[in-house]
C-alpha cells in the first residue's frame, strides 16, 4: 500500500509506505514477527496483523491500530508455528478498515495461503473488472486481494509458479510476502520500487521491509532482495528464481528522501547516508546568511546536519516534536490545524529568538503544515526564517505506493517557489534540483523521480481514486470524468 497525503494533525505530510515483515525457521516465529514490526511501525499506523503456521494450519491475528495496540492481552497465544508474516498498513488502496487489514488470509485448492503487500498496483482496476465480469466476488476493497485471486485461478501445481504466474499479470509496485503451511515466499517486483531485505537468525531466514527490523530481532543483514526476486524458503532453505524483467529499475528516491529510517539500509545504502549528502547538496546549491540551522524534526534530522555542516552554520534544536501525540479527530477547520501543529511542535525559544534561521525540511506536498510551523516558529522572535528543502517541488502524481494521485494537490504543481515562500510566510525559500538530487544517489539512473519530474516508468490510469474499489463506487459504465478505473491509491 502507500503512503498517504494527510489533512488533519500534519497537514501535508507524506505517510509511510506500509511495512511488512516475515521469519521461516524460529521456534517464537510470531514473537520476532511482532518485534519486527515495532521497528516497521513508521511505515504504516492504520491496522496490523501477524499470520502464523505451525506446519499444519495457519492462524492469524488482526486489528486497527498500532502494533501494541492490536497485540494486547492473548492475542499471541494463537500464533503458533515456526514460520510468520506480518504486516504495517498505510492505506494506499481501498479504504482504512479492518476488512482491509492485513494479511490476507485464503484457504484455496493448495491449502491455507496468507499474503502481506506493500506497494500499489496500477493496473488493479482493469484485472478487478474483468474478474468480476468473470464471476469472482471480493472480499476487500485493496489491490492486494487480486493477486491472491490471480493465484487461485493459476493451473500450475507449485505454489511458487502460481504465484509467480499471478505477479507476471501485474504492473506496479509490489513486496509481498506468503506464507503456506510449509513455505514463506517473498518477492519484490521487477522494477524494484519498494525495498525488501533478507536477514538470517542463527538457521532461520528474516525478510522485511527495512533492515531495522532485523535489527531489533537480532537478524544479521545478508542483502536486498533484488528488484524481479522471488525467495522461496522452506525446510531446505532458501531458493532464488527471476520474474521476467522490467525495462528498467524504477527504486523509489522517496525511500531515501523520507519514508525509510535513516539507520535502515535500503537499495543498498544506508539512508542516514544519502539524507546528509542531500543535506551537503543543498547548502552548495542554495546558501543562505544565517546564524543556525534547525530541522523540521524528525524525518529532515539528518538533511538539516548536512546543511550546517556544509555551509558551516551551526545546528541547533530549534524545533520538538511532540511524540506522543497520535493522530487528531478534530475538525479540520484552519484554528484547529494551527492547534495540531502546536500540538506537535514547540519552538525552543532561547535558541531562535533575534536569530536568523534556515529550517531544514525533506518535502512540500500542500504546504498547509509548514505555513502553520513557519508561524509557529516567528512566535518565538526570530530575526528571519530560510527554508531549505532537500527534495525537488513535487509536480506529479505518484501511482506507486505514495498517497498523491492528483495534481490539484500539489502545491507546486500550480505554484511558483515565490507563491509558496509568499504562503508560507518565510523570508526566503529554495528547493533542491533534480540534478543535485541524483548527483548524490548511488543509481541515479535507477531511480525514480516521477513525482518531480512526471516521466512515468509504466502507462498509468487517467482516473485514480484511493476507494475505486468501494461498494458505493460509480458504475463502470460511468461517462467520462466520472470516478471509475485505474489501480492504486490515492487522495488528500
Amino acid at each position: 500500500m502507500k503512503a498517504r497525503v494527510g489533512v488533519g494533525e500534519e497537514g501535508d505530510r507524506l505517510r509511510e509506505a506500509c511495512g511488512v515483515f516475515g521469519i521461516f525457521g524460529h521456534a517464537r516465529a510470531a514473537e520476532q514477527v511482532y518485534l519486527g514490526l515495532y521497528a516497521l511501525q513508521h511505515r504504516g499506523q492504520e491496522s496490523a496483523g501477524i499470520a502464523s503456521s505451525d506446519g499444519h494450519r495457519l492462524a492469524c491475528h488482526k486489528g486497527m491500530g498500532l502494533v501494541s495496540q492490536v497485540f494486547t492481552g492473548d492475542a499471541m497465544a494463537g500464533l503458533a508455528g515456526r514460520s510468520a508474516i506480518g504486516h504495517n498498513r498505510y492505506s494506499t488502496t481501498g479504504s482504512s478498515s479492518l476488512v482491509n487489514a492485513q494479511p490476507i488470509v485464503i484457504d484455496f485448492k493448495r491449502g491455507p495461503l496468507a499474503a502481506a503487500h506493500n506497494g500499489n498496483l496500477v493496473n488493479a482496476g482493469p484485472l478487478r473488472a474483468r474478474m468480476e465480469d468473470e464471476g469472482s466476488i471480493f472480499q476487500t476493497t485493496t489491490d492486494s486481494e487480486i493477486v491472491l485471486h490471480l493465484v487461485a485461478r493459476s493451473k500450475h501445481e507449485d505454489l511458487a509458479d502460481m504465484i509467480a504466474e499471478a505477479l507476471e499479470q501485474t504492473v506496479g509496485a509490489y513486496c509481498f510476502v506468503f506464507l503456506s503451511r510449509d513455505r514463506l515466499i517473498a518477492v519484490r517486483d521487477p522494477y524494484g520500487w519498494r525495498p525488501l531485505c533478507l536477514g538470517r537468525l542463527g538457521d532461520a531466514y528474516v525478510v522485511a521491509s527495512e533492515s531495522c527490523a532485523l535489527d531489533i530481532v537480532g537478524a544479521a543483514y545478508q542483502r536486498s532482495v533484488e528488484p524481479g526476486e522471488m525467495a522461496v524458503i522452506g525446510r531446505g532453505g532458501l531458493k532464488s528464481r527471476p520474474l521476467s524483467a522490467a525495462p528498467r529499475r524504477a527504486l523509489c528516491i522517496f525511500e531515501y528522501i523520507y519514508f525509510a529510517r535513516p539507520d535502515s539500509w535500503v537499495f543498498g545504502q544506508k539512508a542516514d547516508k544519502i539524507r546528509r549528502a542531500l543535506g551537503w547538496q543543498l547548502a552548495e546549491e542554495h546558501p543562505a546568511s544565517a546564524d543556525i540551522v534547525i530541522a523540521v524534526p524528525d524525518s529532515a534530522n539528518t538533511a538539516a546536519i548536512g546543511y550546517a555542516e556544509s555551509s558551516g552554520i551551526r545546528f541547533e534544536i530549534g524545533l520538538i516534536r511532540n511524540h506522543y501525540v497520535g493522530r487528531t479527530f478534530i475538525s479540520p477547520h484552519q484554528h484547529e490545524r494551527d492547534l495540531n501543529v502546536r500540538m506537535k511542535f514547540n519552538p525552543v525559544t532561547g535558541v531562535v529568538k533575534g536569530k536568523r534561521v534556515v529550517v531544514v525540511e525533506d518535502s512540500i506536498v500542500r504546504a498547509t503544515t509548514l505555513r502553520n510551523l513557519v508561524r509557529l516558529l516567528r512566535s518565538a522572535g526570530p530575526a528571519e526564517v530560510h527554508v531549505r528543502v532537500s527534495s525537488p517541488p513535487i509536480r506529479w502524481p505518484c501511482f506507486y505506493g505514495i498517497d498523491m494521485s492528483t495534481r490539484e494537490e500539489l502545491i507546486a504543481a500550480s505554484h511558483s517557489v515565490e507563491e509558496i515562500r509568499e504562503f508560507i510566510g518565510a523570508n526566503s525559500l529554495e528547493y533542491l534540483s533534480v540534478e543535485g538530487m541524483l548527483k548524490v544517489v548511488p543509481t541515479p539512473a535507477d531511480m525514480c523521480t516521477c513525482c518531480f519530474t512526471g516521466d512515468y516508468p509504466t502507462p498509468v490510469p487517467e482516473h485514480f481514486t484511493k476507494d475505486q474499489f468501494a461498494s458505493d463506487r460509480p458504475s463502470r459504465s460511468a461517462p467520462a470524468g466520472t470516478e471509475s478505473g485505474g489501480e492504486g491509491e490515492a487522495r488528500p
